[in-house]
Formats: structure tokens, C-alpha cells, sequence
């Protein structure tokens, strides 16, 4: 089993800045992609920022030079620094891990609201 934890949400202005973390633990080998999505009310799950294991990065164009997905190996935490944020970027972040052969994993979320 694999277990996404995530932090970091909160309210904040339009413009501002929130850093979300999500720790891994558990089962993590053969992780083929881990990164974030979000889902607004009413709307599709969708892409906010993925490592690829082949060594890419991929973001949504809402998130390009918006948003910068890091990951620290040795405490085996994946960040998202969410920059310039606006209104309608508010949305449940979820922690999202591809296992080969095993599937996909998600966190519970955590909720971000930009205020304008």
C-alpha cells in the first residue's frame, strides 16, 4: 500500500503564494509518475503538474510559469510552489502516484481558495 499525505492549503488573496507538500509512504517502488491534480466543484479532475519517469515535467497550461513542482528524495516528499495564484485556481489539490502494475494512487486532498 501507498499512503499521500498531503498540507499546505489555505485561503489566500489573489496574487499570493501557497507551497502544497505531499509525503509518500509505504510501498514506493516501481512509481512511474507522481505529482498533483485538482478538482473545482462541479468540474473535472484535471492535470496541475506531473514527474514523468522517464525525467519530464508536465504542466497544465493553467500552471505554466505559475507553478513549480519539486520533490525531496531523501524525505520522500513531492512540493508544488503555487505562485501568482488566482481565483479561479481554488480547488481540492490531490497527490496523485502511478505504480506499474499497481495503478493509481490519490491523497485525500488538500483545499486551496484564492480569494480576489
Amino acid at each position: 500500500q501507498v499512503q499521500l499525505v498531503e498540507s499546505g492549503g489555505g485561503l489566500v488573496q489573489a496574487g499570493g503564494s501557497l507551497r502544497l507538500s505531499c509525503a509518500v509512504s509505504g510501498s514506493i517502488f516501481g512509481i512511474t509518475a507522481v505529482g498533483w491534480y485538482r478538482q473545482a466543484p462541479g468540474k473535472q479532475r484535471e492535470l496541475v503538474a506531473v514527474f514523468s519517469s522517464d525525467g519530464t515535467t508536465k504542466y497544465s497550461d493553467s500552471a505554466k510559469g505559475r507553478f513549480t513542482l519539486s520533490r525531496d528524495s531523501a524525505k520522500n516528499t513531492v512540493y508544488l510552489q503555487m505562485n501568482s495564484l488566482k481565483p479561479e485556481d481554488t480547488a481540492a489539490y490531490l497527490c496523485y502516484i502511478k505504480r506499474v502494475t499497481f495503478g493509481d494512487y490519490w491523497g485525500q486532498g488538500t483545499q486551496v481558495t484564492v480569494s480576489s
